[in-house]
């Protein structure tokens, strides 16, 4: 069995769930990932590079600019199939993370169809305009549907007959690094405290007059922003002498920043691209041991917030008084302890197994009247 995912992030834009997930996959099969496609060749053609040390192959489709708009579907599936001749591609699975790869891949023949709904996609800037039309119908053909939080679950739990859960998970081990003391990264080194810390893409979802104010109302502190800039223009980003931004980082760079930081937050707006977001960066602050203040995500408010492990603040003046509360520092002991009790269960490890088990069962379920049964994925 193979796994063929088509998706809408770049394998090497931002290491997420879904670079968790596959490469856990592939340590048992082959895992071919296709990007979304490139309208910028000279002819139409794929290429593909081979991540040894993962077991991945990235696949990248190209489309000839002269390709007129009524054939750029079926030339998209004639290279796919070519892909899977050329590659021995027998049986296999189809996993999605984008729904508009149907439009190109429906006439495969899969052995099992997964749809692991990350995102709300129809919520974020430039949208396709029909891609809740594809979704309805992806959802049709899918066996088994994940979705990346409780709240997301719960706007699409209607909708399929066998769908999951799968909130945000966490590595644990890489990012309690960022509890030893060790050397700042040069770029970060010469920032005073207290530092004020966010990773993540700097987009539609950023709350900018939240920093802005923060920002302005207490000049002393400081606030660092990792990551790229996508869909807005960089120059409606706030600028003050206290606001640093130091780009993208690389995945295993994460904790070393984090180290530095006397808080982690989520200062993210409460718009239709937040509404359904269960951020991966939550477990990861607490993680390594940063108390982290949060915008009122559902998905951040229920658990985390509930529980007394993040702070919730959606003004100014409710994010600065829970920074000041952190910055006592009182019980900080007796909330780590909770945060490592709450940690304790979670980990893309476990994630992996309870998804690898619900693909079994949907594909044993399929294959029932079929006395030729497939041996299990894992």
């Amino acid at each position: 069995m193979d796994l063929i995912c088509f998706t809408h992030i770049n394998w090497n834009f931002v290491y997420q769930r879904p670079q968790h997930l596959l490469t856990r996959f592939a340590h048992y099969y082959r895992v071919f990932v296709i990007e979304e496609p490139l309208y910028n060749g000279p002819e139409n053609f794929y290429e593909f590079t081979h991540e040894a040390e993962n077991n991945i192959w990235l696949v990248t489709l190209h489309i000839s600019k002269e390709t007129p708009t009524s054939e750029i579907s079926n030339t998209l599936k004639a290279l796919i199939d070519s892909l899977i001749n050329s590659m021995n591609i027998k049986q296999y699975l189809l996993w999605y993370y984008t729904p508009m790869a149907l439009i190109y891949s429906d006439h495969l023949k899969p052995e099992i169809i997964v749809y692991d709904c990350m995102d709300e996609l129809s919520a974020f800037k430039f949208a396709p305009p029909k891609i809740k039309e594809i979704e309805a119908k992806l959802l049709l053909r899918a066996d088994v549907v994940f979705t990346g939080g409780y709240s997301l679950y719960e706007a699409k739990k209607h909708l399929h007959h066998n769908i999951h859960a799968f909130p945000s998970s966490i590595d644990k081990k890489h990012f309690m690094v960022a509890r030893k003391p060790q050397k700042d990264p040069a770029d970060q080194f010469n920032i005073p405290y207290p530092r004020i810390g966010f990773y993540g893409v700097l987009d539609e979802r950023l709350d900018i007059q939240l920093l802005e104010s923060m920002a302005l109302s207490r000049p002393h502190w400081h606030f660092i922003l990792i990551g790229p800039i996508i869909k807005i223009d960089a120059d409606t980003l706030p600028k003050r002498d206290n606001i640093h931004y130091l780009g993208p980082k690389k995945y295993n760079e994460l904790p070393g920043y984090l180290a530095g930081w006397d808080i982690a937050m989520l200062p993210f707006a409460l718009n239709e691209s937040t509404k359904y977001i269960s951020p991966t960066k939550t477990p990861e602050y607490l993680a390594g041991g940063k108390p982290v203040i949060s915008t009122s995500i559902k998905d951040v408010v229920t658990p985390y917030g509930q529980k007394g492990l993040v702070h919730i603040a959606d003004t100014c003046e409710e994010f600065i008084n829970a920074a000041e509360i952190i910055f006592k520092g009182n019980d900080k002991d007796k909330w780590l302890h909770k945060v490592d009790e709450f940690l304790e269960n979670i980990s893309w490890n476990l994630t992996w197994h309870q998804m690898s088990a619900l693909i079994d069962e949907a594909l044993q379920s399929k294959l029932l009247p079929n006395k030729n049964k497939i041996k299990s994925l894992v």
